[in-house]
């Protein structure tokens, strides 16, 4: 899926040294059909990083797609630099004009924060409602996923006694999903967070269907077709070695932290640990991305016509 990004952009260099197909504004005006339009909503305080992990995700297959990276319009960045946020981002007061075939919007660091302190909640209340007119398909992922359930649910996130940290096995609860093609039975994902959502809430929700969930750290995929979306909890995008980072950094920190469960081989923090998770995670985009292709109108501004709020 070649997918099209400023040259200038760290995630082109980084992308195309791994062998994704990446397209520069002049390769991609060659080709007559019309790319995918997705935004990726960073809440994330390592942009640049994150930039890089789903697009390497959403650019692995064959169809083009135009990567537009949004930022929140008054919320400014502490941990990138401006010089990369003025360059490579627009504000949503700017992208909310435009549609979009599909849009991720990111986890963010504010998970034990009650969604109303975020500060800037009240546009990100904007940004959901402004999906159910403007986006085909949303992927709220962490943080992201959790606040978008509630919004339209009032399913709540509860914090836990501990943070749920490392590689937990998951279950394909919903075979038959043309999200799940090609998932095998059971599987690990990346888990990062300090607070869960529960079964029996989501469950009493209308509407909506959990297609992966753990025993350990409970549901992890749901699927809410009326709002065409997608909420997942945890991290397929992971890098190999970002539960690494995130413990090193509490470690450095001071901060009580455990050594991620089922990570490093034998749980051994100096070794390096292998990546179990990726061929599930380039599945589950890859099919999120087809069943965009699939379903989105050809002319981009009829999205939303039959199901604006």
């Amino acid at each position: 899926m070649p997918i099209r990004l400023p040259p200038s952009l760290p995630a082109y260099r980084v992308l195309e040294k791994e062998g994704v197909m990446v397209m520069s504004e002049e390769q991609a005006a060659r080709q007559d059909i019309r790319p995918l339009q997705i935004g990726l909503l960073n809440l994330m305080p390592r942009k640049i990083q994150t930039e890089i992990q789903f697009a390497r995700l959403i650019g692995s297959g064959p169809i083009q797609i135009e990567l537009t990276l949004i930022r929140m319009t008054e919320h400014h960045s502490r941990n990138t630099a401006a010089e990369h946020m003025e360059a490579f981002y627009i504000p949503f007061a700017e992208a909310r004009a435009r549609r979009f075939d599909g849009l991720v919007i990111t986890g963010a660091p504010v998970e034990q924060l009650p969604f109303d302190a975020v500060t800037y909640w009240d546009e990100l209340r904007e940004v959901f409602d402004w999906t159910q007119s403007h986006v085909h398909s949303t992927f709220g992922v962490c943080w992201g996923g959790m606040a978008m359930i509630n919004h339209f649910h009032g399913v709540q996130k509860h914090l836990l006694p501990a943070k749920a940290f490392g590689c937990f096995r998951h279950r394909s609860l919903s075979p038959t999903s043309p999200y799940l093609r090609g998932f095998s039975d059971d599987f690990v994902i990346p888990v990062s967070r300090w607070t869960e959502m529960r079964q029996n809430e989501i469950d009493a929700a209308p509407g909506l269907v959990t297609l992966l969930g753990s025993d350990e750290v409970g549901p992890c995929l749901v699927e809410d077709a009326g709002h065409r979306a997608l909420y997942i909890f945890n991290h397929f995008e992971y890098d190999s070695d970002t539960l690494k980072q995130e413990y090193e950094r509490d470690l450095q920190g001071g901060k009580p932290i455990d050594v991620p469960v089922n990570y490093f081989p034998d749980d051994d923090p100096s070794r390096p640990p292998q990546n179990r998770w990726r061929s599930h995670a380039h599945l589950l985009y890859g099919n999120w991305i087809n069943e965009i292709y699939q379903t989105t109108p050809y002319d981009i501004d009829r999205i939303g016509q039959n199901n604006a709020t």
